[in-house]
Order: C-alpha cells, then sequence, then structure tokens
C-alpha cells in the first residue's frame, strides 16, 4: 500500500500565468496523431448525461456481450481470460465475507486491519458479477449479492493514515460489481438500497474532496467516485468528481503543450519550479508521458494510469468521449513512455538519474483498447507489453481481468 501522504507545500501566493494558447501546429499535431484539438484542456469539465446508462462503470453490456460472444466460441485471448477469472479464488461460490465495522489502514498496510479483506471481498463481488453475465448461473449473482450484502450490513467508517486511499480502492471494485447485478439480474436484490446507502455514506464522504498526496490517491479516488455516482445516479458528484480527475489527470501526466512545466493542482501551490520538480521525485527533465510518479516506481504509476483509463472508460459508456481529448493524449503517451521502460530499455541519465523501478501491473488492456482498437492510434510499445502480458489478471487491489473485458473489444 502507498506510503504516508505528502503534505501541502507551505501556503504562497501564486504567480497569474497566461493561459496557454493552442496553436495552429499544435492543432494539427493532435490531429495527426488521431485526436481532436483540446482547447480548454483540464479546465473542461465533463457534465453528467442526462440518464445515465447501467451497467456502465467501466464496462457496458456491449461490451460484455462481445466478450461473452467471443468466450462461447472458445476464441483466444478471450477464452484464456475466462479461464483464469473462473479458476481464480475470486470466482469461488463459497467464500467467506469478512466485514468489519471499522477498516482501518495505515501506511504501507500497517496496520491492516480488514484493508486487504474489504479490497478483496469487493473483487470478488465484481468477479462474480462477471460470471453472472458470462454463465447467467444464477449462484453466481447470489454470491456478489451475498459479498455486497455483508459489508453494507456492516462497515460504518475507514480511518488510520490510508484511509483516503483504501475508500478509493475499494471503492472502484464495489459499484463495478453492483450495477452489473442490479441491471441485469432478475433475481431480486432486496438490500441494493441499503448498499447504495453504504456508498453514499462511508465511501464517498471519504473521497469526493480529492487528496494534495501523490497523485495515484486522488485519481483512484475520482474512479470509485465517478463509479458510485453511475451506480447512484448522482449528477452532482459526477460532475464534482469529473471535473475534479480532470485537473489531476493534466496534472498527473506531462505533455509538452503543458509548456515548461507540468501542469499543477491550485490546492498544492506547486508555485515555483523547485516545488514542481520535488513533488515529481525530483526529476527536473520532463517529456511526454511522463508522469509525476515515474521516478517514484512503476507500480504507482500504473494505479494512476490505470485509474485515468477506467474514468476515461466510464465517461465515454456514458456519452462523453474523453479520449479525443487532452485525456486521452496524456494517456496514450503516459502507457507509451512507460511500456517501452517496462519492457526493458535501460533509461537515460536525465531520467530517475538512469534508474527506474519497474512493475507496471496489468493495467494497460483498457487504455490500448480504447486508443488503438477504437481509434485505430499506433501504440507500438504499449501493444507489445499488452500482448505479452495476456492474460492481464489481477492487481488484488482495484484492477481486474481487463483481458477478458476489454482485449481488440470495439464497442
Amino acid at each position: 500500500m502507498a506510503g504516508t501522504p505528502t503534505p501541502s507545500p507551505a501556503r504562497h501566493r501564486r504567480v497569474r500565468r497566461p493561459a496557454l494558447l493552442v496553436t495552429a501546429a499544435c492543432a494539427a499535431a493532435a490531429l495527426v496523431t488521431g485526436f481532436s484539438a483540446w482547447p480548454g484542456g483540464a479546465q473542461r469539465a465533463s457534465a453528467a448525461p442526462a440518464a445515465f446508462v447501467h451497467p456502465g462503470v467501466t464496462v457496458s453490456a456491449a461490451q460484455l456481450d462481445f466478450a461473452r460472444a467471443k468466450v462461447q466460441a472458445n476464441a483466444e485471448p478471450w477464452k484464456s481470460a475466462y479461464n483464469q477469472m473462473m479458476a481464480s479464488s475470486y470466482a469461488s461460490l463459497t467464500r467467506t465475507p469478512k466485514p468489519r465495522a471499522n477498516v482501518e489502514c495505515g501506511s504501507y498496510s500497517n496496520p491492516n486491519n480488514g484493508c486487504t479483506d474489504e479490497r478483496e471481498d469487493a473483487i470478488a463481488a465484481y468477479t462474480d458479477a462477471l460470471a453472472w453475465y458470462f454463465t447467467r448461473d444464477a449462484r453466481y449473482a447470489q454470491e456478489s449479492i451475498k459479498l455486497m450484502d455483508a459489508w453494507s450490513a456492516t462497515i460504518t467508517q475507514h480511518t488510520n493514515s490510508n484511509a483516503p486511499l483504501q475508500t478509493g480502492w475499494a471503492g472502484s471494485s464495489w459499484p463495478k460489481a453492483a450495477d452489473i447485478i442490479k441491471s441485469t439480474y432478475t433475481g431480486g436484490w432486496p438490500n441494493a438500497g441499503r448498499f447504495g446507502t453504504m456508498l453514499r455514506n462511508v465511501y464517498l464522504p471519504e473521497i469526493i474532496n480529492g487528496s494534495n498526496s501523490n497523485g495515484n490517491w486522488e485519481l483512484s479516488m475520482m474512479e470509485a467516485a465517478v463509479g458510485i455516482s453511475v451506480f447512484l445516479d448522482d449528477k452532482s458528484d459526477y460532475d464534482k468528481a469529473m471535473a475534479k480527475f480532470r485537473t489531476r489527470a493534466a496534472a498527473y501526466v506531462y505533455i509538452a503543450a503543458d509548456g515548461a512545466l507540468p501542469k499543477t493542482v491550485p490546492s498544492q501551490n506547486l508555485d515555483t519550479k523547485a516545488k514542481i520538480v520535488s513533488y515529481w521525485q525530483g526529476q527536473s527533465t520532463f517529456v511526454d508521458g511522463l508522469t509525476q510518479e515515474t521516478c517514484r516506481d512503476f507500480t504507482h504509476t500504473g494505479y494512476g494510469i490505470s485509474a485515468i483509463s477506467h474514468i476515461a472508460e466510464t465517461s465515454r459508456i456514458q456519452g462523453d468521449d474523453l479520449y479525443g481529448t487532452d485525456i486521452g493524449e496524456r494517456l496514450r503517451q503516459a502507457l507509451g513512455f512507460q511500456s517501452k521502460y517496462e519492457l526493458g530499455t535501460a533509461p537515460p541519465s536525465w531520467l530517475c538519474n538512469g534508474s527506474v523501478n519497474r512493475g507496471l501491473g496489468p493495467i494497460t488492456e483498457t487504455g490500448y483498447n480504447a486508443l488503438h482498437t477504437r481509434r485505430g492510434v499506433a501504440m507500438t510499445n504499449t501493444q507489445t507489453l499488452t500482448q505479452n502480458n495476456r492474460p492481464a489478471g489481477s492487481n488484488n487491489l482495484f484492477v481486474a481481468w481487463e483481458t477478458l473485458t476489454n482485449a481488440e473489444n470495439p464497442n
């Protein structure tokens, strides 16, 4: 689990800078790479749809139907990905849920009082929901409901230093499971309302206002907030989470259009180059695709990239395709940059002092599919890494089974 939150720097008077102008050359370059121009960048807030699509938290019915048909046809890589999921402990029909009233999570999992149990029960609920959809075996829907009911009857709070991140991780999986079950299972879920109340009262207050820690925290928190808002049909919190996401994503992945320095989150008061370099793990050379945590390690960077792709996917399903905005360009560049070094390329001396800590995790399928399969964008390094890692399993935190749900999926 991530370390102790980085304290906000001391407040200083902010220097007003002119807004970045998108030049004709910049717009042309964007069009060449398959993206429309994106004036306004992070300032463009996505509006909630008139009516939310269900299921619509990172996966849609059309996506699931496509993957289900591939599994039924014994086509690869979907069949192997399905077999991997069904053979995992998360798909067990005899899992014993381990809910707690107070989930206490400290820095680096010390203490770990219910943290692993909560995350893994949430992933199991999502796994069972997928298993239900693919098999139409009601036992899996009932197992998913059993897990969700156990937690909604018990949990009241998350505490200690990692509470916001823990809430974001578990809160990313719960609505994915719940949205599939509530919208596709006709066998009944009497406690669905109680589960929604849990998400609204225990999860949303912990995450909706964001975090000034390392960027993967707020991105994961906003992933949960967006997903919960979809499940609850909550337009106000959806808009709030999406606006905060846009600002954080722009401050997490650097692209050359940002200028000499990365964008920042106003509440962090990173108003000098020295502060920005310190926050970016000492990295002072900024290139397309570098993230705020690249020089920390690729594992945490993967968390941030994954959350960006998940929120963009949910937004697309809900009618607002962010892949054609700066979000898509940042995601493309981040995936390509990290994939290059994850595949073994030696980093140059200007990058992280010539040494990177690899371990990106199973996080490339969603972004790669959205940008390459749907939009036709060439992504050589990301393609190689994605195909090498198939079938992608779970990181046991908030990512699970994305080869199954997203590989080569045009929907």
